[in-house]
């Protein structure tokens, strides 16, 4: 990585943000919309906090932007090595990160994407077996429910999993951007008991039972019950262990992906 490179040389500069107060929707609105991993969350004009798949995921009946989003996110500035950017990257698992002025104010968004383009045109030839990610879980089953599969990489904090057909061939890739463009708003009508008195209870008039139960409207995120292969990605980027980093990072920059399932004889991981 050069070390002259900046993050203003690189940096996204068109970024949609979100604005306190706000809503669920917004964010969820930009997400499928501009097919982004999260969105920075202005006050004043100044990044307080970022919003990603992650946290709509963890916290699908939270409404208010102020409560789902990550607050005081890691921030970087345009005049940073790019290797700044990509030691947080690595270090703290973030997938993006906000690019603000000496005063807060947004100036962009980098990404991993970003960070692998900037690699493509190095000489690095390590082969990419030596940096293969094994945390996490494995590849997931085709007809494996997707509110399970949505949960486990929310408890393995991934981004992405390989999926295998009965055979154990490789028929495609599952993220969370697949997730949620898949998802819904669902509202419902639910009841709380507030009542002093139980059926159990002669001393309680049947009229107070009633008065006392509260109807409130819940909104949240639901995913929809579904296998997962009606939802992945099957027009699938690969990569075999032995290739080198800089030709993953050109074949990933020519495909605009950021993870790419890497495949031999008998082992499917991720790249990222």
């Amino acid at each position: 990585m050069p070390e002259k490179t900046l993050i203003k040389d690189i940096m996204v500069t068109d970024v949609a943000a979100a604005t306190l107060p706000g809503s669920r929707d917004e964010v969820l609105s930009i997400l499928k919309d501009k097919k982004v991993s999260g969105v920075p969350v202005l006050k004043d004009n100044r990044v307080v906090g970022i919003v990603s798949r992650s946290n709509l995921l963890s916290n699908p009946e939270e409404e208010q932007i102020a409560l789902l989003m990550t607050r005081d996110p890691i921030k970087v500035k345009p005049e940073d090595n790019i290797k700044k950017a990509a030691q947080y990257l690595i270090d703290y698992g973030f997938r993006r990160l906000p690019v603000v002025d000496v005063d807060g104010r947004l100036e962009g968004m980098i990404t991993v994407a970003d960070i692998v383009a900037s690699m493509a045109a190095l000489q690095l030839d390590d082969p990419i077996s030596k940096y293969l990610g094994r945390r996490g879980i494995g590849p997931v089953w085709c007809e494996t429910p997707l509110p399970l599969v949505a949960k486990n990489m929310e408890l393995a904090h991934i981004k992405a999993v390989p999926v295998l057909n009965s055979e154990l061939d490789l028929v495609g890739i599952i993220s969370d951007r697949d997730i949620i463009s898949a998802s819904v708003i669902e509202d419902s009508l639910e009841m709380s008991d507030m009542s002093a008195g139980s059926d159990d209870d002669e001393w309680t008039w049947e009229s107070m039972r009633d008065t006392l139960s509260i109807y409130y409207s819940v909104s949240r995120i639901k995913v929809p019950d579904v296998p997962v292969k009606e939802v992945m990605v099957t027009d699938l980027i690969k990569a075999s262990s032995n290739m080198s980093v800089s030709e993953c990072a050109l074949k990933m920059k020519r495909n605009r992906v950021d993870q790419v399932p890497v495949v031999d004889a008998t082992v499917h991981s991720l790249a990222c």
